[in-house]
């Protein structure tokens, strides 16, 4: 017989004569008649094709088939109640795997303090760490890949957005740039190409395009990327340029050969967001994850050096 053609609260019915050993207590523990429960094991006994309890003086006394069944009920029934209803989240015990899409280099800084502090409260827990690449072409956090995110972050349906810290940005380029000297002019800056950093699929940091507008002057995009990281490298290999967290640059930039550019563009502020979506926003192991993250500390601490002035 198909699992599917049997009603399951015969089952339910089942495990609590077994349990009690009597019709009667069964009852009361199900809060039903003494006459439903033997109408529901009767239907029992047919699905079955076992009697399942015998008469034994004033008591029932269980089949082999009965007692066979009982701690596979048991077991089922316990699993089947924590899964309606969720087990007690306990960050000592629990060993569910956390996954993480963090955007660059600025926030991997971050990733120590985490991890220290996933080990201290959640000692059997697992972190996955993802690049924001794979999260903005993978359904994001919408989908089960991602539980949370530390990016720039899009307002969207569901999405749950929380500043985490803030910095400023400065525009690069690297040493020897035939056309980009410690500061450029207006005109300069204006024939210079530039690498855009995307956010969100198809946006890049939106504060940009005003800023540069209100000078009149329209960037010319030569090559858009997924990530700041990927735009300081590209960056050191070329004469386009880009605006970059200050952060990334004080850390990226003595390797790579970057420095910073005054221009007519004065430094903007760039959030960085928590972001989760609605489908995770009440769970308990979730609610406990985030608050280890903003726990984890605010804004990494820059170096002062001469690619980051």
């Amino acid at each position: 017989m198909s699992i599917s053609a049997l009603d399951l609260n015969l089952l339910v019915v089942l495990d609590a004569v077994l349990t009690e050993r009597s019709v009667a207590r069964a009852a009361r523990r199900l809060h039903v008649t003494p006459s439903a429960i033997s109408n529901a094991l009767a239907r029992l006994r047919i699905a079955l094709g076992d009697p399942l309890f015998t008469r034994s003086g004033r008591g029932i006394v269980p089949t082999p088939r009965a007692v066979a069944l009982a701690p596979v009920l048991t077991r089922a029934l316990r699993d089947l109640e924590h899964a309606v209803h969720g087990a007690a989240f306990d960050p000592a015990t629990t060993t569910r795997e956390f996954s993480l899409a963090i955007a660059d280099a600025g926030q991997m800084v971050r990733l120590p303090r985490i991890a220290t502090l996933l080990a201290a409260e959640m000692p059997r827990a697992r972190l996955r760490v993802i690049g924001i690449d794979t999260f903005l072409t993978g359904g994001g956090l919408a989908s089960t890949e991602v539980d949370v995110a530390i990016a720039v972050g899009e307002k969207a349906p569901g999405l749950h957005l929380e500043p985490l810290y803030r910095e400023r940005t400065v525009l690069v380029a690297r040493h020897n740039h035939p056309q980009a000297g410690d500061r450029v002019s207006k005109s300069a800056l204006a024939s210079l190409r530039h690498v855009e950093v995307q956010v969100a699929p198809g946006k890049g940091y939106r504060a940009l395009p005003g800023a540069y507008a209100r000078l009149g002057i329209a960037r010319d995009i030569a090559l858009v990327v997924p990530n700041f990281s990927a735009a300081a490298a590209v960056v050191a290999g070329t004469n386009l340029v880009a605006t970059l967290p200050v952060s990334l640059v004080s850390r990226l930039g003595p390797r790579l050969g970057l420095r910073s550019v005054q221009s007519p563009v004065p430094p903007l502020t760039l959030t960085i967001n928590l972001c989760w979506h609605e489908r995770t926003h009440a769970d308990p192991a979730m609610v406990f994850f985030r608050d280890l993250i903003r726990r984890a500390g605010a804004a990494p601490r820059t170096r002062r050096t001469s690619a980051a002035t």
